[in-house]
């Protein structure tokens, strides 16, 4: 490290603040960065945590931003804490060109105030480095340093949608989307006030698949009512008008749309309407000007799902890292 970066890591400060009434504690300076969705107060206060949450911003009074955020929930009776508290990731989101030195301060203070709280372990699960390279690069060293833990390394994939959609598609899949185009098969962006059926819908596809959704009806009407502009339903409708396809989408911030909750039933197995859902999704994102269609992970309880991990890179899905880590503090 520089002379003249470790001089301006230790011009910055770090504030801490516990979650209150209204929940979590909004930084005091304005972000040198937008905030992902899962990490904004408002959504933080949205997730079940079983004790308190703490919330450390690190700040660079010169420039009057905050240039770093963690948000970690943590239960002094068990002695653990975890970020996030519910929601697909947590950990720390950092401005561009922030130092590892910069960055220690954050996770020094992080540590040291949740020891006074009586936390003996912490767990921190990373965005995928498709929505940062660099950050989550950075962030990646820091805790090898620190010597944290990865508990789990997981593929995640994503479509670029400035990339054609149909000509990065395997010819398996190339042919089904013709066969959706020929039955008559379109794609919708549906009111919200469809919600519930849509719900009973995506819950049936899966419950045929013997999977369980990760979130209650009442929980997901909660963040389309509070994240209106973040929370979008889609469907893949058949030519009588039946639902063939759906998925909740999720703006984690102003260049990704994350696919939540795809969902289609056996008896379209022969059209694969995800395909054809896929590619509403990706003209979407690039009407939208976004940089990353994410498909997630494809991780069950017993290890990766060999076949929505080969379904993925047949529509053309880029892989790339997503880490959980822990440490004993």
């Amino acid at each position: 490290m520089e002379a003249g970066a470790m001089g301006r890591a230790a011009a910055l400060v770090v504030a801490v603040a516990e979650s209150g009434p209204l929940g979590p504690a909004e930084p005091r300076l304005p972000l040198a960065f937008e905030s992902f969705l899962y990490l904004r107060p408002a959504h933080q206060a949205l997730q079940a945590a079983a004790g308190p949450v703490l919330s450390f911003y690190l700040e660079d009074p010169a420039a009057g931003r905050t240039v770093a955020q963690l948000h970690v929930a943590f239960d002094a009776a068990t002695g653990a804490a975890h970020s996030p508290a519910q929601a697909p990731f947590g950990g720390v989101q950092l401005a561009p060109g922030l130092s590892l030195a910069a960055l220690h301060l954050l996770l020094d203070a992080a540590e040291a105030a949740l020891r006074q709280r009586g936390v003996r372990r912490l767990a921190l699960r990373g965005y995928p480095f498709a929505y940062d390279p660099t950050g989550a690069a950075t962030l990646a060293e820091a805790l090898r340093q620190r010597h944290y833990r990865v508990a789990l390394a997981e593929q995640n994939y994503h479509l670029d949608p400035a990339l054609p959609y149909e000509a990065h598609l395997h010819p398996s899949e190339r042919r089904r989307l013709h066969k959706c185009r020929r039955a008559g098969l379109h794609f919708e962006q549906e009111p919200p006030f469809l919600l519930p059926a849509a719900y009973a819908f995506i819950q049936a596809c899966r419950q045929e698949r013997r999977q369980e959704l990760s979130l209650p009806l009442a929980r997901v009407q909660e963040l389309f009512r509070c994240f209106p502009k973040e929370h979008f339903l889609f469907s893949v409708r058949q030519a009588d008008g039946e639902w063939a396809a759906l998925t909740v989408a999720i703006q984690v911030d102003k260049l990704v749309l994350y696919n939540f909750y795809p969902a289609s039933p056996l008896r379209c197995n022969s059209f694969s309407p995800v395909v054809l859902l896929n590619e509403g999704l990706h003209a979407f994102a690039k009407a939208s000007d976004m940089a990353v269609l994410d498909l997630g992970t494809s991780t069950l309880d017993t290890g990766p799902n060999a076949s929505l991990l080969r379904f993925k890179r047949h529509l053309g899905g880029v892989a790339g890292l997503r880490l959980s880590w822990e440490r004993e503090l």
